[in-house]
């Protein structure tokens, strides 16, 4: 059980640490500085609101997100499993060009081979058997991978430690759109729900395993928030040194800075391990949100998967980098995590299978404090794009 728990909370820390993870980290910090450290700390207890709320809702009912929604309003498990995979797919085209670039900085080859090469390494491994254990394992040994080295850079990248520390607690700046970003990508879109439909595949689910779960994913958010925290500190040590980011690729800059070009190496390495592991988590996930449609090829796993990595690949091919693609994605994501979260905690209140548990008021509280910030400020940001 320890290593189920290990590994759904892997999936959901991985399927966050992406290429996007290590932009948005970069750009913030270099803004904020170590006052970028509040912005984790407070994105950590609204991590925990959503997080726990929608895994306890899943893993109680032992219903999947759509399944969940479908049965408070039916239609309404169709619509959020649209959004997920539409959000799901775009971002995995992100994720394939990450591939791409790590590829091409560790070898030399081009984007377009990089992807390809690293798109059949992802099918091929949907297709080994015991693929639920692989996933475990996988995503466990990519976790450990992209701290190990990016703690060799935060040793090279000498950051003012003390002022780091004091300044996550006391900020000389706060940044609300900084931490709406973060919150979105730790527990956005497709991501908090990776783990918890992991744990449903393992016919997890129940009360009686409501501190596993809890523990589980508790984890989840402590993985990614570490991997935060710790490449927070490298931007940190190397900003303060009067360098600027590239605005392209900050975190290629923060790597090469710190470690020349043996440092630009490892960021090749930490750079497809998070773009590989999304690549897995988001085309995992993506098909949960389908797999319980009664088609006879959408029930054939290996073949949809494979699908929606070949798709993702070519698109990405024949595009280049599709940045309104990945922008309107990512505005997608904004409003799933509100929309899916509020839909866990009504039905937490409606469904017999669930209000039957009394659900600890600080969490419904903290999860409804998440729903309010995100979903608010995603209608500011849809407001902002299409004025």
């Amino acid at each position: 059980m320890t290593g189920l728990s290990l590994g759904a909370a892997f999936l959901m820390a991985n399927s966050s640490i992406g290429p996007g993870f290590l932009t948005q980290t970069s750009f913030y910090t270099e803004q904020l500085l170590t006052s970028f450290g509040f912005v984790i700390i407070v994105s950590i207890i609204l991590d925990f609101g959503a997080q726990i709320n929608i895994w306890r809702a899943i893993t109680l009912s032992g219903m999947r997100a759509q399944e969940i929604a479908n049965e408070l309003l039916p239609g309404l498990g169709h619509l959020l499993s649209l959004l997920v995979v539409l959000g799901g797919f775009a971002f995995n085209i992100g994720n394939i060009a990450g591939c791409g670039l790590a590829l091409n900085i560790l070898t030399g080859i081009s984007f377009a081979n990089g992807a390809i090469i690293s798109g059949l390494i992802a099918i091929i491994i949907f297709w080994l058997e015991e693929v639920g254990k692989v996933l475990d394992q996988l995503t466990k040994f990519l976790g450990i991978i992209k701290i190990s080295l990016t703690l060799i850079i935060v040793y090279l990248a000498h950051p003012p430690l003390l002022e780091a520390v004091h300044h996550s607690f006391v900020p000389e700046h706060i940044s609300l759109l900084a931490i709406v970003t973060i919150v979105g990508g730790t527990v956005g879109g497709y991501i908090t729900f990776s783990g918890a439909h992991r744990l449903i595949d393992a016919d997890i689910s129940g009360e009686e395993h409501m501190d596993f779960v809890t523990k589980s994913a508790s984890r989840g958010i402590m993985i990614s928030s570490l991997m935060r925290f710790i490449l927070f500190l490298a931007v940190v040590g190397i900003v303060s040194k009067g360098i600027h980011l590239d605005a392209n690729n900050p975190a290629a800059t923060v790597f090469e800075s710190a470690g020349g070009r043996w440092g630009l190496f490892i960021f090749g390495i930490v750079l497809w391990s998070a773009a590989i592991s999304s690549v897995v988590g988001a085309s995992y996930t993506s098909y949960t949100f389908v797999k319980n449609i009664q088609n006879k090829w959408i029930q054939k796993e290996r073949i949809m998967i494979t699908l929606f990595i070949v798709l993702s690949t070519a698109i990405f091919i024949v595009l280049g980098k599709p940045k309104e693609l990945l922008l309107m994605a990512g505005l997608v994501n904004g409003f799933i995590l509100p929309f899916a979260l509020a839909i866990m905690l009504i039905a937490s209140r409606r469904l017999t299978v669930l209000k039957q548990f009394a659900y600890p008021l600080w969490i419904e509280l903290s999860g409804w404090a998440v729903v309010c910030l995100m979903g608010s400020m995603s209608v500011f940001a849809l407001i902002e794009k299409f004025k």
